[in-house]
């Protein structure tokens, strides 16, 4: 028989009751019609809601991650953007935030950086001054090696400071019609492009969303930044290059045999010279210290004063769906640690190695920009250190699978599109190992 606890044994109840000196709770209760009070409560009903609400929430929650790192749902017509806007909807039809708070866990400055570094890469693009720059370094190139070189590190630079998707989205073609016309093996090259653009972007807040976020948690300042992750990025484009020398034996060719074939593109250069004025000024207004979301938005708004380019044709260049795709995003992940579901892994970031593994982990499973946004409630007070961390590998994770990143995606795509196939062991062959060695470059100068 188990004893009560000391303070209730010896008690008599109807003495307490009648007892003057008795809490004022006690006194006058009638305990019998209480028992029979709490008997006659049928909480059935209410635990059955609790239990079906829990459940539907960790659907949705699951659903959306899941939606997230494969970009679609089966047998639905829905991309990142939707999903995360029907994730974040369905939590506040579920009662887990109201509307008020899913505004307010919206980052703005977040969004109006990403923004107004998509005005002005868009601005640049219309200029032709992404293909201005690629076929001036083509110019010295003469042979497979040299045009490897080049690649990889015009567009790992390029990358640094504009966003690495839309580098290698504007890059692929040329990339490709240059291969075509050297009668080359575009994949090596195109591996080197969607590398390159991971590996660059590494280097700056402005080179990837995910740095973007990282910036507007952190506080870290733009030079700073670039001083800590710079060597990096440099080391990890040289890895890549001798990487692709190794995997394929076509690229290792000396012998002058390229004839520069010129570019067909069209320079306008009244926007060519304004952009790059106002994106040179940015830069320095960058590295004096300026607020990243204010600079941006003032170089952007400067850019839209023109008699010359129709607004319609900056505005459709602007990726809408990854600024809605972070808004939900954002609302989506504030759910999650409203929730308590990160507490479950608390445990698993303790140390940086443990970080680097989850981060990397995390990356490639629901993509790097949600990765970075649970990471950041998840890791107990993160350092300058941790957060470069985060930075570099949920970047440098990007190009372990084909899935990793959308740079990735892009590249696969276009050489679909010449009937050429790029199979996801066919990337793994070149991500996993490239990955393992960027990531200990990563760790190890960080720490």
């Amino acid at each position: 028989m188990v004893q009560a606890p000391g303070f209730i044994r010896g008690i008599n109840p109807k003495s307490q009751i009648e007892n003057p000196q008795a809490p004022a709770f006690i006194r006058g209760v009638n305990l019998k019609s209480q028992i029979e009070n709490l008997k006659s409560i049928d909480l059935s009903p209410n635990l059955a809601k609790f239990c079906i609400m829990s459940i539907l929430r960790f659907i949705v929650i699951g659903l959306t991650y899941i939606g997230l790192g494969l970009g679609y749902l089966p047998g639905l017509r829905m991309n990142r953007a939707s999903i995360a806007i029907v994730g974040s909807s369905l939590l506040m039809a579920l009662g887990v935030l109201d509307l008020k708070e899913a505004w307010s866990a919206i980052d703005y400055k977040t969004l109006i950086f990403l923004f107004s570094m998509m005005a002005i890469s868009a601005n640049l693009a219309c200029s032709g001054f992404f293909q201005l720059a690629i076929d001036t370094v083509m110019r010295f190139t003469r042979n497979p090696f040299s045009l490897l070189i080049v690649v990889t590190l015009g567009s790992g630079i390029l990358s640094a400071f504009f966003l690495n998707d839309t580098v290698a989205l504007i890059l692929t073609p040329l990339i490709l019609g240059l291969t075509q016309a050297l009668n080359l093996n575009p994949l090596p090259y195109l591996l080197a492009l969607a590398g390159a653009t991971n590996l660059g972007s590494v280097a700056t807040l402005s080179g990837n969303p995910q740095n973007i976020l990282i910036g507007s948690f952190s506080g870290i300042s733009y030079l700073d930044f670039a001083k800590a992750l710079t060597p990096i990025a440099l080391v990890s484009l040289l890895i890549q290059i001798g990487l692709l020398w190794w995997l394929y034996p076509e690229v290792r060719s000396t012998k002058p045999c390229l004839i520069p074939t010129p570019l067909r593109y069209r320079v306008f250069q009244p926007l060519l010279t304004k952009s790059l004025l106002i994106t040179g000024g940015l830069l320095v207004a960058f590295l004096i210290g300026v607020p990243l979301s204010e600079a941006t938005l003032v170089a952007a708004g400067l850019l839209f004063i023109t008699r010359r380019i129709k607004p319609d044709r900056i505005l459709n260049k602007i990726d809408w769906d990854l600024l809605v795709m972070f808004s939900g995003l954002f609302v989506v992940t504030q759910g999650v640690e409203k929730l308590g579901i990160l507490d479950l892994f608390t445990g698993l970031v303790g140390t940086p190695l443990s970080i680097l593994g989850v981060t990397a982990l995390l990356s490639n499973l629901v993509s790097n920009v949600p990765a970075v946004l649970l990471l950041q409630h998840l890791v107990p007070d993160p350092d300058t250190k941790t957060w470069l961390l985060l930075a570099s590998v949920s970047t440098l994770a990007g190009n372990l699978t084909l899935l990793g990143s959308v740079a990735n995606l892009i590249v696969a795509e276009a050489v679909a599109k010449l009937d050429y196939h790029l199979s996801f062991w066919e990337h793994l062959r070149f991500g996993l190992p490239l990955t393992v060695l960027t990531l200990a470059v990563a760790y190890f100068w960080i720490y």
